[in-house]
């Protein structure tokens, strides 16, 4: 392989974009007589991964056996949904009438707040127009 493709992939390869082939193809380099000068510092890296490649573990590995009974999981989200739903349900403001007529009024009186300022503020600039007019009107007849 040209080294050029090698310091490459030796690149590509630290920044963990290499695909298994292109893993491969370096360990293979590595294992060959070879290698380039400068890349010599890189044989024992890709010599210890192949000999860690083929370590097989010797041990035997159980893992706990646990006795769970899921449907009381099941059960217990239930009762934490319901009380949820219960909560919210229960704690949502119940106005009077009197209440309701308040709140009412209070959002027509905004609304006629609302046009009343609008209102004002259309006869607000108006009067800048005129005001302007009425500047240039004594500049002119000084």
């Amino acid at each position: 392989m040209e080294l050029v493709n090698i310091e490459k992939l030796l690149e590509a390869y630290f920044e963990g974009q290499t695909s298994l082939e292109e893993e491969a193809a370096l360990c293979a380099y590595f294992k060959s007589r070879e290698v380039a000068p400068h890349l010599q510092a890189y044989t024992p890296l890709f010599k210890g991964l192949s000999a860690a490649r083929q370590e097989v573990s010797q041990r035997k590995v159980e893992l706990p056996h646990y006795r769970v009974a899921f449907w009381r999981y099941g059960i217990a989200a239930t009762v934490a949904i319901g009380i949820g739903i219960a909560g919210f349900v229960f704690t949502q403001p119940k106005l009077t009438q009197e209440e309701r007529e308040a709140i009412a009024a209070f959002e027509k009186t905004k609304e006629a707040m609302k046009f009343l300022s609008q209102n004002f503020n259309d006869g607000a600039e108006e009067l800048a127009i005129i005001n302007q007019f009425t500047i240039t009107k004594n500049k002119i007849l000084k």
